[in-house]
């Protein structure tokens, strides 16, 4: 009885998943009704109810209280990586919406390894920044960054300002800034990022690690994030960068 009550509802999950990424179920449009559902996929209310919520877990719809269900399916956002990476001029290219949730700020001994990428002693003081981000309000990554504290004192209480970074470095005299070197990865979710990022337990994600450097080539930041690679694509892109430098050179 418990096995079957498991095989329809993930099969009620399944055909409504593809009948999201099929179109069938255009994104913002709203899910017909329950009756409707079942009598279309079959099960029972209960089963439904379980597919709808792992649904609205994984970010392809929302509920909406005595509204329903609406598809957000975002697609696979394709996220450039250049020289002058910058996340929200990434997502406002693609026509979404970027925002971030603080989590957690504090000073502590750089291990090793962020010592070694921002070239300071290990033990050094620095800021350990902990966040998520979104992209109309579904979530993309969840990140930890590192800035040496004798380099911006404080930058911890100006992220809370939910000021752009590229404004708070400017503030710092640091008024523009290069992508230096990003290492990409996939791994096993924990636990946490699997909850954060709506993600099944066991579905790997896409990681990034990243050092930025001030136009001296001085690295000012670390930042290691996790990404769901069925929502991320990325795209390494210096075209930008090639085209201003032939420009340079003809003027």
């Amino acid at each position: 009885m418990a096995r079957n009550a498991v095989v329809e509802w993930q099969e009620l999950y399944n055909g409504l998943r593809e009948g999201i990424e099929a179109g069938a179920f255009p994104d913002g449009s709203r899910l017909p009704s329950e009756p409707k559902l079942i009598e279309r996929f079959g099960g029972g209310r209960h089963s439904l109810r379980r597919a709808l919520a792992e649904l609205a877990h994984q970010g392809l719809i929302r509920t909406e209280h005595g509204k329903g269900s609406f598809v957000q399916r975002t697609g696979v956002l394709d996220y450039r990586i250049s020289l002058r990476t910058r996340a929200s001029n990434n997502l406002a290219e693609l026509g979404r919406v970027s925002s971030d949730q603080p989590v957690r700020e504090e000073m502590v001994p750089a291990p090793q390894n962020v010592a070694a990428a921002l070239h300071i002693e290990t033990g050094a003081p620095v800021y350990m920044i902990v966040r998520y981000a979104f992209a109309d309000d579904v979530p993309i990554n969840m990140s930890v960054s590192y800035h040496p504290v004798d380099r911006f004192p404080d930058i911890d209480k100006a992220r809370r300002s939910r000021q752009r970074l590229t404004e708070i470095y400017k503030t710092y005299g640091v008024h523009d800034y290069i992508r230096l070197k990003t290492a990409i990865s996939t791994a096993m979710p924990t636990a946490e990022t699997a909850r954060v990022l709506r993600l099944p337990p066991r579905q790997p994600v896409l990681v990034t690690r990243k050092v930025d450097a001030d136009l001296n080539g001085v690295p000012i930041a670390y930042s290691e994030a996790m990404w769901p690679g069925d929502r991320i694509q990325f795209t390494i892109d210096n075209s930008l960068e090639i085209g201003d430098m032939t420009a340079a050179d003809a003027g």
